[in-house]
């Protein structure tokens, strides 16, 4: 469990913490989604004002089901945020830039990798499906915006937005680590055409 007396760690920190979860932490964890948590094998992200914000979730569940989902989003801020985004379209706009832009689809497609290798580390669940609709399209920002906090920013693009969305929407330095990128890094150029002139 974090020291509170630690300083938050930096947006590029690694935040997974060693060993299983604390009991005070699952109680919370469970608390945020109205039902006991399964499978989880470590808080993978802590909010700056600290409270368990992503779990990491092993690959099957106790009952034997696999669990695709490696990174789970369980602050409530977090979660509204990214069905917020979601529903003001977001996710349309992400998958049209990825199949226009090679650069930011090879970027996606490292970060699907990523992940399933991550998760196949723990449990090969035989499937190259990893989640939120990587690599070729944005399905869930819940999945993606999980997946930047716990690792960082720097490996899922389009998570990385998102989460840079929300913490520019107000949720800066208490769910989302105050040195987190700005919003506007993520935007294509698009000054041709919005010009006044």
């Amino acid at each position: 469990m974090t020291d509170p007396a630690t300083p938050e760690p930096s947006s590029g920190e690694a935040r997974a913490e060693q060993g299983a979860p604390a009991a005070a932490d699952l109680e919370i964890v469970a608390r945020q989604l109205g039902r006991e948590p399964r499978g989880v094998l470590a808080i993978a992200y802590r909010t700056p004002d600290g409270q368990p914000a992503v779990v990491k979730t092993a690959p099957r569940l106790p009952d034997g089901t696999p669990f695709p989902t490696l990174y789970y989003l369980t602050d409530p801020r977090l979660t509204a945020e990214a069905s917020r985004q979601e529903a003001a379209g977001l996710m349309r706009g992400m998958t049209e830039r990825l199949a226009a832009d090679p650069e930011l689809a090879a970027a996606y497609r490292v970060a699907h990798e990523s992940y399933l290798s991550e998760r196949d580390e723990i449990e090969s669940l035989e499937t190259d499906f990893s989640g939120g609709g990587m690599p070729e399209r944005v399905k869930c920002l819940h999945v993606l915006i999980a997946h930047s906090l716990a690792k960082g920013p720097g490996l899922n693009p389009l998570g990385d937005e998102a989460v840079a969305l929300a913490a520019d929407t107000g949720l800066r330095g208490t769910a989302i680590p105050q040195d987190w990128p700005k919003y506007e890094q993520y935007q294509p150029n698009t000054d041709a055409g919005d010009s006044d002139e």
